[in-house]
């Protein structure tokens, strides 16, 4: 076969490998939710209300940066499919306790828990945390709020 040749099938090739990396990342990347989100959530016995909901890129992204946090602030974080989310405090007001929680069909289960974790403002030097479990939401309150109402792993968690 003469080099000339062989020019069609190496861009056929390149093109067909750029496609597999392009759908292996859209894979990778969370997107938004498109299901209904409960706007409450309960725990030992006492139902509070999500003050924030963050179910897009650009939400999660702000997450509770630059937010006045009250002991009746609560967000949730949401994703289509469960997933080992990471969480840094960059720009956050107050400490604050982060729950993930794998959900499905309004109850889940708590599966990684940090507590109080402090506000960061530089940020090469805010902690990443990283859950060991996959989940599918994310309960940020003031901190305090999961020692208080005995949220461990494992604490079952109703969404309404």
């Amino acid at each position: 076969m003469a080099p000339r040749d062989l020019v069609p099938a190496i861009i056929f090739g390149l093109l067909g490998a750029a496609l597999i990396i392009a759908l292996y990342t859209a894979s990778l990347t969370p997107g938004s939710v498109t299901t209904p989100l409960p706007s409450k959530f309960t725990v030992d016995g006492k139902t509070f209300t999500f003050t924030y909901i963050a179910s897009t890129e650009s939400e999660r992204e702000h997450g509770l940066m630059n937010t006045k946090v009250t002991n009746s602030t609560f967000e949730l974080f949401a994703w289509p499919a469960p997933g080992n989310y990471k969480f840094w405090m960059y720009q956050t007001n107050t400490s604050l306790d982060m729950i993930w929680v794998n959900e499905s069909n309004g109850v889940g289960n708590v599966v990684y828990v940090v507590e109080a974790a402090p506000s960061c403002y530089n940020s090469s030097a805010c902690v990443i945390y990283t859950p060991t479990s996959a989940a599918n939401n994310v309960i940020e309150a003031r901190a305090g709020f999961a020692q208080e109402y005995n949220i461990t792993l494992g604490t079952m968690i109703q969404f309404t």
